[in-house]
């Protein structure tokens, strides 16, 4: 108690919070309910169980440190009851030498939702070559229910040993869907989508859409890093280009109120650091909407399961803050 009350005493000043710093999309309402007992009801994404409503979104493979970061991830996720997405998996269409990397079923369970992952260059590659039977044959050794398709053009453009995609994205996702009964996620990696982009793909069939907006890792910028020299100055500004996950919540519901969609369910990803930011677009969205975290998982999945742990119970206790105390401002 002593030690409590001196504590207030020195951090009294340093904790002052201005006015001005007030988080406007909430009302306050500390009357109406109780702490939050730490229990969440379980619901369906994704075609599983889910009782966080948090998506580990898609980061890495095909390394042993990456091994070790997955085998993390998919113990929280199973522990928790969140869904996650494998990195890019490329390297096991011809090669399984890295397939234990990616082999994290067995931590997670089988309840939670896991989705294996393929760039859009890699699909454009599969249907011409009628090869589309190879990314079923990757979901069903994963064990995974189904196929994260990540849509990366200005990566590509970018990326010195990058793939050139020979027709639009979305004429791709079509001729595949017509091909597989795999469950579909398209998601895009760092710079999100506009409405014209999403409208399209909202009148897909697919499991859902994942934004991978403007505000997280920008893989389009993380390309530019490793070009040097004059070769970089030209293309510095497409790293800025993109819409964030406010912006692209908005689009997806100005869609909805047009016209009935296909697709039924949104991962909001794309800067979400926090859970007061993911918790207010989840709130906010027309449609089924969990929120996604990659670099906030991946800083804390690095090294000791227990240090995730600790991270993820931090993250469930302040859903429970948010969910009995912040009434969303819409």
């Amino acid at each position: 108690m002593t030690d409590r009350k001196k504590d207030h005493i020195d951090l009294a000043f340093s904790s002052r919070t201005e006015a001005t710093d007030a988080d406007r999309r909430f009302h306050y309402e500390p009357m109406l309910a109780a702490h939050h007992n730490g229990q969440f009801d379980e619901f369906d994404f994704a075609g599983k169980t889910m009782k966080l409503p948090i998506w580990v979104s898609s980061m890495t493979g095909g390394t042993q440190r990456a091994g070790t970061i997955n085998r993390n991830l998919a113990t929280a996720c199973g522990e928790f009851g969140m869904g996650m997405g494998l990195g890019s998996c490329r390297s096991l269409l011809d090669d399984d030498t890295h397939f234990p990397d990616f082999d994290v079923r067995r931590y997670m369970g089988k309840s939670a939702p896991l989705y294996a992952n393929l760039g859009i260059a890699q699909i454009e590659k599969l249907i011409a070559t009628g090869s589309e039977d190879k990314a079923e044959v990757l979901v069903h050794n994963l064990q995974a229910d189904g196929l994260i398709i990540h849509v990366n053009p200005l990566q590509e453009a970018f990326q010195p040993e990058g793939d050139i995609l020979k027709a639009p994205p979305i004429e791709t996702i079509e001729a595949f869907l017509a091909k597989t009964d795999l469950s579909v996620i398209v998601k895009e990696v760092g710079q999100g989508m506009g409405p014209a982009s999403l409208e399209r793909l909202m009148a897909l069939p697919l499991e859902a859409i994942e934004f991978g907006a403007l505000g997280g890792t920008n893989f389009a910028r993380l390309e530019l890093s490793r070009v040097t020299g004059d070769k970089a100055s030209h293309f510095d500004a497409f790293g800025r280009i993109g819409h964030t996950a406010s912006e692209m919540t908005g689009f997806i519901n100005e869609i909805v109120a047009k016209r009935a969609a296909k697709c039924q369910q949104i991962i909001i990803s794309g800067g979400i650091t926090n859970v007061p930011d993911g918790w207010y677009l989840t709130q906010q969205s027309k449609l089924k909407a969990v929120f996604g975290m990659g670099s906030a998982f991946l800083k804390h999945a690095m090294d000791d399961y227990e240090t995730l742990q600790t991270f993820v119970k931090q993250l469930r206790k302040a859903l429970g803050i948010a969910q009995n105390f912040m009434r969303p401002i819409y």
